[in-house]
């Protein structure tokens, strides 16, 4: 397993990559950067947090049963957070021997943006016919799993088409084949 992770000072954001799959090469740094970048163009502001997991065809397919009711692998899921505040286990020192961390306001703590999980096997296979190449494709992938957690759809054509544009602009700027 490889990870990534940017470091996070007050009011920036912090992304956290973790490959947990050992079939496909996986460059976390990279797309580390990648959706750092994407979610600023994006107007992400301020102290949130994203994470980014690479898995196997198994646990992709388990988690797309389980959370969509469908079968079978798929390229990327996306898991947004909905709420603001999140209570109990994000603080570090909240379970720790240091007792909780009662003094900290909910405005404190970060804005967890969700997570976005990529099967580079599938990713492999669909790259031919979609993005071009492997490394189109996880871009491809990380740009539209931010896209979904930052509330944009594609289950209407118009939204749909609005999607693929702003994909296909977020890819132009900041991702070089």
């Amino acid at each position: 397993m490889t990870a990534a992770s940017s470091s996070s000072t007050p009011s920036e954001l912090a992304v956290f990559v973790a490959d947990e799959q050992s079939v496909e090469p996986v460059d976390t740094v990279r797309l580390m950067k990648l959706a750092e970048a994407v979610l600023g163009a994006q107007g992400v502001r301020g102290d949130a947090e994203l994470s980014i997991l690479f898995v196997d065809e198994d646990a992709i397919a388990e988690l797309n049963k389980r959370f969509l009711g469908k079968d079978g692998p798929t390229d990327v899921l996306a898991f947004p957070i909905d709420d603001d505040v999140y209570e109990g286990g994000r603080l570090p020192d909240s379970l720790g021997p240091a007792g909780p961390a009662d003094d900290i306001e909910p405005s404190d703590l970060p804005t967890l943006l969700g997570d976005i999980v990529v099967c580079p096997s599938v990713a492999r296979r669909n790259a031919p016919e979609h993005a071009g190449t492997y490394d189109d494709e996880l871009a491809l992938l990380v740009v539209h799993g931010i896209l979904h957690l930052l509330g944009m759809d594609h289950a209407e054509d118009e939204e749909a088409q609005a999607m693929e544009r702003r994909e296909q602009e977020l890819l132009a700027q900041f991702h070089q084949s």
